[in-house]
Formats: structure tokens, C-alpha cells, sequence
């Protein structure tokens, strides 16, 4: 047996937002939800036109609907327009006026012949949506400034920056990549290989330690030379970094950048070949003028002469016999020549240095130093300051074949050390700067 169906219940009981109107905008009816969402009572708006029921506070919103009706009644075709349209709030509930903000979208009611019988509303209360998209605009808008603000840093930086996946694919390279390699910023990441860059001496080496580091999450660091736009191969110091999830531990990008570090390289190169030269020739004429003073005192003047830090220390206590200038100078306030290390130098001990001396003295093996920071007080009465050697220690001995002394031969890289760990506190920003 079939049940009669009461469309009217039907229709009022479907659960969304729906307005039945006649082809001249009269409420026919609505659903229940669109009554409690409109805030008109039902028997406040059968019978009666649309805006006559839902004045509008503006008239521009009223002229927008008006449009979208006018165009159903005209083309019999759907139409939605996004609006704003404020309701007069009853004065059982206050009275005034309640922003609103909808998507409309009418559909044209035909009956068999094809003619319009009437015109259903859909409206969708967007109004939540809206005032969170606004709230939001202040923070994107500050978000975005905040982007613009860090690729301008970025860009302006007189380092290649870059980023890469957690498989070392890269994401992004700052302006400087662009401008070092003469590449074209708008080329696709996907498809660009940095690597051909790389001199194919040093290509192999840097991608064997970088699959590495990628594979076991840790800091990777290398020097090699890089292609520049007009074909000069220069000497880049780069150094990447992991940055983890807090949550999970995993690796969620590699922050990386390289200064260019040819000039100082090429120097330092120069001056350690120069200081084993003159270790060499430094020797050789002390083993020949041993026993002749005059000859004693060219081969000091030697010594003052040369591009290096020098000294020379006599007997097991390592007492200072000669300093050259160079030496001095890194302790303008002290006596040194007649007294022992310990006693000219009394912060090095503790750090190493005398038992090195002894080693050397003891064994006769040269000892070469890399990059060795010491704590020395350079003024008088200031805080011992880390300074930074490459040096040689070598021993020579007397006539007799017995153990004499140490030659010391050294050169301040304390500029180039700093200038890396500058460079890691830019991959690092978490590092904290050294002492």
C-alpha cells in the first residue's frame, strides 16, 4: 500500500538552507533550517517579497540579488553570486543589524511547457568562513612580509645558500648561486645539476661525503672548487646542516651555504710551502753555522727576516734563545729570550703545548700543528684570547749528536678559522659562537 507523500513537510524538513520564491521574488516557502538560520519567523514570510521580508542595510547587496534573480527570469539558467547581505535582527532578539556574508546560487522552477513557475534559492551562510579569512590576512600578511624580509637577506648575502629534500634534492639557491655561476634564476630545480659545477677532481670526493652525511643525518663540510660564470675554478669552503622534525627526529630539510674562500686558501698554501721552505734552509744553516759566531748571527738574521713566526728554545726546560720579530709581537709587554716557556708563557701550561715540546725534544719526530688554537694574553693583564697556528716543531741537536733545541716555525691562520666558524654559525643559527 503506498502513503500519500506531503511534499510541503518534505520540503521543509530537508536539511539545508532553501527558499522557494515565485517568478516576482515572493516567498513561497522555506525550510525549517533556513527559518532559524534567517531570523524571521515562516508566518512572517509566506505571502510576502523577498526584500520586503530581508531589507538589506545595504543597498548595493539588495541590486547584486536582484541582478542574480533577473538573470534566471531572463535566461532560465542557474546563477551564483558570493555577497554580503546583513539582516535586520528582530526585536525580540535585540534588534539591529547582523553581518552576514552568503554564496547564492538560484535555480530556475519550470513547469511542463517550460515557462517559470518559480525561482529556488540555495543559500549558504559563509559567514564564519569570511571573518576567519579576515582575521587570518593580518598574519599571512605579516607572513608574507616575514618571506619577503628572509629572501631579501638571503639574496643579499655574499654567500651561496641553499636547501635540499631530505635525500639531498635541491629545493632552493639564493641569488648568489645565480650570480657566481651565470645561471638563469628562472631554470627549472628539478632538471638543474649542481654537481657539473663542481671540478671533476673534487666532484667525487664532495658527492661521496654528501651521500654519506644525507644517509646518516649528519653535518656534511668539505672545500672544492666551483665553476664561476666566466670559467675560473674557485675554492669554496661549504658546509651543510640537517634540520629535524621535533616530534619524529627525521630530517625535514638540509640548510647549506659556502663562502668563497680562493684568496685565503691560495695564501695559506703559499705561506705553509714558504714556512717549510724556510724550515729546510733554516736548518741546514744552523747545522753549518753552529760553531761560528759570526755565521750564528746570519743565520739569526735569517731568522728575522723570514715571512714567519720563529723562534728557537734551547735545553729540556725549552729556554728561549731567539725570538724574531714576528714572535714578539704577539707579546709586546713580555721578556722572552733567557727565560724558559713556563716561565715567559705561563697560560700555556695546561694546553698542551709543553708536552709537546717534550715529545719532540724526546723523540726527535717534527711535529707539525693545524689549525691549533692556543689561549694566549696579548696584552698585559687581559683575558687569555684563542689564537689560532699552523706551526712546525723541530728538534735540532749538537755536535755531539745529543738533543739541543727546538726550532719553532709558525703562521696566525686565527682569521681564516674564524671566518669558518662564521660560515657554520649561518648553516647552524642554533650554534652558539664560540668563546
Amino acid at each position: 500500500m503506498s502513503l500519500p507523500v506531503d511534499y510541503q513537510s518534505l520540503f521543509r524538513s530537508l536539511p539545508d538552507l532553501y527558499v522557494l520564491f515565485g517568478p516576482d521574488g515572493t516567498i513561497l516557502d522555506h525550510t525549517d533550517q533556513h527559518v532559524a538560520s534567517a531570523l524571521v519567523p515562516r508566518e512572517q514570510t509566506v505571502g510576502r517579497h523577498v526584500f520586503a521580508v530581508y531589507p538589506s542595510a545595504s543597498p548595493e547587496s539588495e541590486r547584486q540579488m536582484q541582478e542574480s534573480l533577473d538573470f534566471v527570469r531572463t535566461h532560465y539558467q542557474p546563477h551564483t553570486l558570493k555577497f554580503r547581505y546583513d539582516l535586520e535582527r528582530p526585536a525580540e532578539q535585540g534588534g539591529g543589524t547582523e553581518e552576514r556574508h552568503w554564496e547564492l546560487t538560484h535555480y530556475p522552477f519550470l513547469d511542463a511547457a517550460g515557462e517559470l513557475r518559480g525561482i529556488l534559492q540555495h543559500p549558504q551562510d559563509v559567514t564564519a568562513r569570511v571573518r576567519t579569512e579576515r582575521e587570518r590576512a593580518p598574519a599571512e600578511a605579516a607572513l608574507a612580509e616575514q618571506r619577503s624580509f628572509t629572501d631579501f637577506v638571503l639574496d643579499t648575502l655574499p654567500l651561496i645558500v641553499w636547501t635540499a629534500l631530505p635525500d639531498g634534492t635541491t629545493a632552493y639557491l639564493n641569488q648568489e648561486w645565480y650570480t657566481f655561476t651565470g645561471q638563469d634564476p628562472t631554470a627549472d630545480l628539478a632538471t638543474l645539476d649542481t654537481t657539473r659545477f663542481i671540478h671533476p677532481d673534487d666532484r667525487a670526493a664532495v658527492m661521496s661525503t654528501w651521500q654519506r652525511a644525507t644517509q646518516a643525518g649528519t653535518v656534511h663540510q668539505s672545500e672544492y672548487r666551483l665553476r664561476r660564470h666566466d670559467g675560473q675554478y674557485r675554492w669554496l669552503l661549504g658546509r651543510s646542516a640537517p634540520r629535524h622534525d621535533a616530534t619524529t627526529g627525521a630530517i625535514t630539510l638540509w640548510a647549506s651555504c659556502a663562502t668563497d674562500i680562493h684568496e685565503q686558501r691560495t695564501l695559506v698554501r703559499e705561506l705553509e710551502a714558504g714556512v717549510e721552505e724556510q724550515a729546510i734552509l733554516i736548518e741546514q744553516a744552523y747545522q753549518v753555522s753552529r760553531d761560528a759566531r759570526h755565521q750564528r748571527n746570519a743565520f739569526y738574521e735569517l731568522f728575522r727576516q723570514a715571512p714567519a713566526i720563529i723562534a728557537v728554545v734551547r735545553g729540556p726546560q725549552h729556554r728561549y734563545e731567539f725570538v724574531n720579530a714576528l714572535y714578539q709581537n704577539l707579546f709586546p709587554h713580555r721578556e722572552l729570550v733567557g727565560r724558559t716557556v713556563t716561565e715567559a708563557l705561563p697560560e700555556v701550561v695546561g694546553q698542551g703545548i709543553i708536552a709537546q715540546l717534550d715529545d719532540v725534544y724526546r723523540t726527535g719526530e717534527t711535529f707539525y700543528g693545524n689549525e691549533v688554537p692556543i689561549a694566549l694574553e696579548r696584552t698585559a693583564g687581559s683575558e687569555p684570547q684563542a689564537t689560532y697556528f699552523n706551526f712546525i716543531y723541530k728538534r735540532f741537536d749538537d755536535e755531539n749528536g745529543q738533543p739541543a733545541g727546538i726550532m719553532c716555525f709558525a703562521f696566525e691562520v686565527t682569521e681564516l678559522v674564524r671566518a669558518r666558524q662564521n660560515l657554520d654559525r649561518l648553516a647552524n643559527p642554533g650554534m652558539s659562537a664560540p668563546a
